[in-house]
């Protein structure tokens, strides 16, 4: 199989990795870094109230995009932030209330910035439940029903996988979570911008999102807390301010915000027709690499999953000798966070994935930029390194 001619640039499939800021984003931030530069919280001058502003209208705009409450969101640095948020906000808040132990529940699939504050809880004295996932890396609701205590104080489960796509059933979990009287977190960040998320309808109580995810700046996210007549009790990570409803203090970056701002309002402008492209492009880079490739398989959910994923694995291939042929494409072989870490994708472990076929998988991510000149590229160089491969 000849290869088509190499592009004049990497072509990019890494979108779950992070995206290219959008332009309009961009134009949007512009002024807050040279001539609208005042602290949000500087409230004794003209510069700080426009700054304020633009606070408060991006507020707004990430709000409309989740149809929910502007002040019901608490700006942070990203979705990593965010999650340690909630999970230990809730947890120690719940120690310093009640009375013993304090029970938490994950799953084996999570994004690492869930596991990772979880296990620091065990290790803290927290009770924790990792739940198993199925073949497709989806929480079972049942299961996770069965596992609920009468000292849980928070459930966490992913909204949309972000190594294998699949998306959960939020809405029955986030049920059953609010029938027992339990707090329900999400990790969104693979999913706001990308799905209908309807925090009004849906029983979730946290929510955490970050922009570089959808088309926004790098460094900020958000995490949603439910309001009304109980507020939902929180320890803060940091000291110093009370910024951000006294949930987290520190000087708020006013041109990141305006560009997450904008990027949800673009997202609430263009998701449904951006969805229907992407995912033809996905159905286009699939069927290309099953009708080139013998032995290609597809880690995930094959219908309920993000439009913009395709993780496969590939028989009888060396995983590292694959990512290293792959110098045209920007690709991953997991989670961008656990790239430095040599072991194999622990999703794919959890789903049930062999190792041998886990070091040998591959996460296309697609997007907003991704054009089919690129995809048609994308599956004839793959399926070029692989047969150079499979006869070595």
């Amino acid at each position: 199989m000849e290869s088509r001619p190499v592009p004049d640039r990497v072509v990019y499939l890494d979108n779950h990795a992070t995206t290219r800021v959008d332009p309009r984003v961009v134009e949007a931030m512009q002024p807050y870094w040279t001539e609208k530069y005042g602290n949000a919280a500087s409230v004794s001058h003209a510069f700080g109230h426009e700054a304020a502003d633009a606070v408060e209208t991006a507020r707004a705009q990430i709000a409309e995009l989740l149809n929910a409450t502007p002040r019901n969101l608490i700006f942070t640095s990203g979705a990593t932030e965010a999650n340690n948020l909630a999970i230990k906000g809730v947890v120690q808040a719940a120690e310093r209330e009640g009375v013993g132990s304090v029970h938490l529940i994950v799953n084996e699939a999570e994004h690492r910035a869930v596991l990772d504050p979880a296990r620091r809880l065990k290790r803290l004295g927290c009770e924790l439940t990792v739940l198993a996932v199925d073949e497709y890396g989806m929480v079972d609701p049942q299961k996770l029903a069965a596992a609920i205590q009468p000292n849980t104080a928070l459930v966490s489960v992913i909204f949309a996988n972000n190594e294998v796509g699949t998306i959960n059933p939020v809405a029955e979990i986030g049920e059953i979570c609010r029938e027992r009287g339990v707090l329900f977190h999400c990790d969104a960040a693979q999913a706001v911008g990308k799905l209908p998320v309807d925090l009004a309808d849906l029983p979730i109580d946290l929510l955490s999102l970050s922009a570089h995810k959808m088309y926004g700046p790098m460094g900020v996210g958000a995490l949603y807390v439910r309001g009304g007549e109980k507020r939902i009790p929180i320890e803060p990570l940091f000291d110093g301010g009370g910024h951000e409803r006294r949930l987290r203090s520190g000087t708020l970056p006013v041109p990141l915000i305006v560009g997450f701002g904008e990027a949800c309002k673009l997202a609430a402008e263009g998701m449904c027709d951006e969805s229907k492209r992407i995912q033809q492009l996905r159905d286009r880079l699939w069927s290309g690499l099953s009708q080139s490739v013998e032995g290609v398989h597809v880690n995930g959910h094959p219908d309920l999953r993000l439009t913009g994923n395709l993780n496969v694995n590939f028989d009888s291939v060396d995983g590292d000798a694959l990512m290293v042929s792959l110098k045209d494409i920007a690709v991953s072989s997991g989670s961008a966070c656990t790239s430095a870490d040599p072991q194999p994708s622990h999703v794919l472990r959890a789903m049930g994935v062999s190792d041998e076929l886990t070091r040998a998988s591959l996460r296309f991510g697609l997007g907003r930029f991704t054009t089919l000149e690129e995809i048609e590229f994308a599956v004839t160089y793959v399926a070029d390194a692989i047969d150079r491969l499979r006869r070595l």
